[in-house]
């Protein structure tokens, strides 16, 4: 009985691939040896972007999410739908300079450099339940850093969120580590 698998399974498995398939291949973007996984052909396709917010919001559905937090830029796209789809609260994180109150930072190494995000100072109070959602887990670094800026505001992180995941970079593990629950639609 274990390893049964209904129609729904193999309906959800479909359509996972389909979205999948809508995923593009960059070869050495941003820098050379690297292969970004560019989601905009899935974006254009207006069910697309539709089926992937569902399938993410419907798993807040009466949780009382107060916050959805995307990390810049194409976080803000999905973060921005989910909390709509949720009703929750919108907080962004984005690269340093770019908020206009006062913020709070974190430094974070990716696997092509080192970069800071930032959030207002007030965008999370304490204990509010927080969602955050970026597009790409790679190695855990943007979205660890994440974690730190929403951990200093005191917010209660539910779940950590991706659009897809390249698995083989280990970024899943490095974010459980932490604590926290880490949700991917996508994996590579």
């Amino acid at each position: 009985m274990g390893n049964y698998v209904n129609e729904t399974d193999l309906n959800l498995h479909k359509e996972i691939e389909e979205l999948k398939s809508l995923i593009r291949d960059v070869p050495d973007f941003p820098k050379p040896g690297i292969v970004f996984k560019d989601i905009t052909p899935l974006l254009h396709k207006p069910w697309a972007f539709q089926k992937v917010i569902d399938y993410i919001g419907n798993r807040y559905v009466g949780l009382g999410i107060d916050i959805v937090a995307g990390i810049e830029s194409r976080g803000f796209l999905l973060a921005a739908a989910l909390a709509y789809k949720i009703g929750a609260g919108l907080a962004i994180i984005r690269k340093p300079g770019k908020l206009p109150y006062k913020t709070i930072s974190a430094t974070y190494t990716l696997e092509y450099g080192e970069d800071k995000i930032e959030v207002h100072e007030d965008a999370i109070q304490e204990g509010m339940k927080v969602v955050l959602i970026d597009d790409v887990l790679a190695t855990g670094g943007t979205m660890n850093a994440a974690i730190d800026l929403v951990e200093r505001l005191g917010g209660n992180i539910i779940s950590v969120d991706f659009l897809l995941e390249l698995t083989f970079l280990g970024g899943r593990e490095r974010i459980q580590k932490r604590g926290y629950p880490v949700f991917s639609l996508i994996k590579f």
